[in-house]
């Protein structure tokens, strides 16, 4: 379910945050908003940041800025930071958060022309313009962390405390 939340105010409010902290907060205000229809249910929230060097990048807008943000991480490592959190009844009782490093290869016009022309408006919906799981995967030279947390869930964290909790089976 998406969560009816405004994360653009969200994210200018609380803009002295961390990356790690800002994923936890969205993913809490996530969770929180879906728990209020849902009380009885352990909902799961989850967000995604992305820094380079001392700076945050949002999804991007349009092609354009899809291109200015891979042209910006091109030859160069930035961290992804994913959090997730289980609401029960109003309230966060587990959050998580892992983050991953990855270096993008030194790639040419042509391939980010090709790349942007095959994903098209897909690139608009990834932090990072890219979706490893597919043709992404090209753009990367290293990649150091968690693929589940490169794909935006910490999912075995969230498994493991799933079964704890007897939330699923053991």
């Amino acid at each position: 379910m998406v969560a009816e939340i405004d994360e653009a105010t969200l994210k200018n409010r609380n803009e002295k945050l961390s990356p790690t902290d800002l994923a936890v907060f969205l993913a809490s205000e996530k969770a929180l908003a879906v728990s209020t229809l849902h009380p009885n249910a352990a909902v799961i929230g989850a967000d995604q940041t992305l820094s380079i060097a001392d700076r945050m990048l949002d999804k991007s807008a349009d092609r354009a800025e899809a291109r200015e943000h891979l042209l910006q991480m091109r030859g160069r490592r930035h961290t992804l930071h994913a959090a997730v959190v289980v609401v029960i009844g109003g309230a966060v009782v587990w959050r998580h958060i892992d983050s991953a490093t990855l270096t993008m290869r030194p790639f040419s016009e042509s391939y980010l022309n090709s790349y942007l022309d095959e994903v098209g408006d897909d690139v608009l919906s990834s932090v990072g313009c890219y979706h490893l799981e597919g043709r992404g995967a090209q753009l990367f030279s290293e990649i150091d962390g968690d693929f589940f947390t490169v794909l935006g869930l910490p999912l075995l964290p969230l498994l493991a405390f799933l079964r704890d909790q007897k939330i699923i089976a053991t």
